[in-house]
């Protein structure tokens, strides 16, 4: 089956899942995207590397890249390859002189932070594309804004902390906006914002940090 690569478009935080985000994968040289609920650990895992940030001390996934980096491993590339109730299978191709090329099992979010580190392209296949994605209009930052407009079932896990994404069946998409009044930092300064985000960092607080991030990025 022919692979489709993906970009990571952007995280957007759940105003009505608490702790959840949706990771969005684009379409390299395409309009379709590929919205996937992820848990909030590993929405900093991924946002944390993004957008440079360094922690005090190394994250999970942090420690997984300087562990394999030690032994010589490397990974070359994360493929999303299945899609069943839901739920999206994804694995990890790791290199080694000794053992050539070993696929692992993984979850997409965690293999998309894993991603991020190694600097490895995302691939997945047409038919996740086709039955998962969404052909945008327009650009992507409208797109993430009202991400949770769409009706969305699809999640890297099924485990009870990272929940599905769901929408009312009473609820129309044109009548759901982006309000940025929902934000706990709608009140702050721009100034306020900015020692608060490092204020955050500082104290690993990264779940905060993606917020304070999420309201600058939207009044710019």
């Amino acid at each position: 089956m022919k692979k489709i690569q993906l970009d990571i478009v952007g995280l957007s935080y759940s105003q009505t899942q608490s702790g959840a985000y949706a990771l969005v994968l684009g379409e390299v040289g395409g309009n379709r995207r590929l919205p996937i609920i992820i848990g909030g650990f590993e929405a900093q895992a991924i946002a944390v590397e993004i957008e440079k940030m360094t922690p005090s001390r190394p994250l999970t996934h942090d420690l997984f890249k300087t562990f394999a980096e030690t032994f010589s491993l490397s990974v070359t590339e994360v493929l999303i390859y299945n899609l069943v109730d839901g739920i999206f299978y994804a694995k990890l191709f790791c290199k080694d002189k000794e053992h050539g090329i070993t696929e692992i099992d993984a979850r997409t979010s965690d293999a998309v932070a894993l991603a991020v580190r190694f600097k490895c392209p995302i691939y997945t296949y047409d038919f996740i594309m086709s039955s998962a994605g969404i052909v945008i209009e327009g650009n992507d930052f409208a797109f993430l804004e009202n991400i949770e407009n769409f009706s969305t079932s699809n999640s890297d896990s099924v485990s009870e902390e990272e929940t599905i994404a769901s929408k009312s069946s009473e609820e129309k998409p044109e009548d759901k906006k982006f309000d940025g009044a929902n934000s706990p930092y709608a009140s702050f300064s721009m100034e306020q914002l900015e020692k608060n985000l490092e204020k955050a960092i500082e104290n690993e607080q990264y779940e905060a940090a993606a917020q304070i991030r999420d309201e600058i990025d939207r009044r710019k």
